[in-house]
């Protein structure tokens, strides 16, 4: 699914609800799920029709300009209606940013080939990619 968010930011699956201006002048952006495939259950692939409730999370992802973007994805929790599957419920998740994952895939991605390629240790990666540990 392209759509315009995947052509800016490259995340396939979500598209931004609004963007706004932080006090230290960075941007913060709200997304929302555009793919119907995150509604699959994880565990036995039935497509979810009940909502259980709703979810943020702020992944965190490459930087994008001089100030980098924060991310707010307020996403769906879903019941998963198939009564023999294991999972009762499940948020929604897109390849790029797996369920309970805090990193995109390309921000790990990038993070690791420095840590490989360049002998960066992971705090300098980090340093790196603008990203602070807690």
């Amino acid at each position: 699914m392209v759509n315009d968010t995947t052509l800016l930011l490259d995340l396939d699956g979500v598209s931004v609800i609004r963007v706004e201006r932080c006090e230290d002048g960075g941007r913060r952006v709200h997304l929302a799920t555009a793919d119907a495939s995150a509604r699959a259950c994880p565990a036995c692939g039935v497509f979810s029709s009940r909502v259980k409730g709703s979810a943020t999370t702020r992944p965190r992802d490459l930087p994008y300009g001089e100030r980098g973007l924060e991310f707010l994805w307020h996403k769906q929790r879903w019941w998963c209606r198939e009564p023999a599957c294991p999972r009762k419920s499940f948020t929604e998740q897109i390849p790029q940013i797996p369920a309970g994952a805090r990193l995109t895939g390309r921000l790990r991605s990038a993070a690791g080939r420095r840590i490989r390629d360049a002998g960066s240790t992971v705090i300098q990666a980090a340093r790196d990619l603008n990203l602070s540990w807690p």
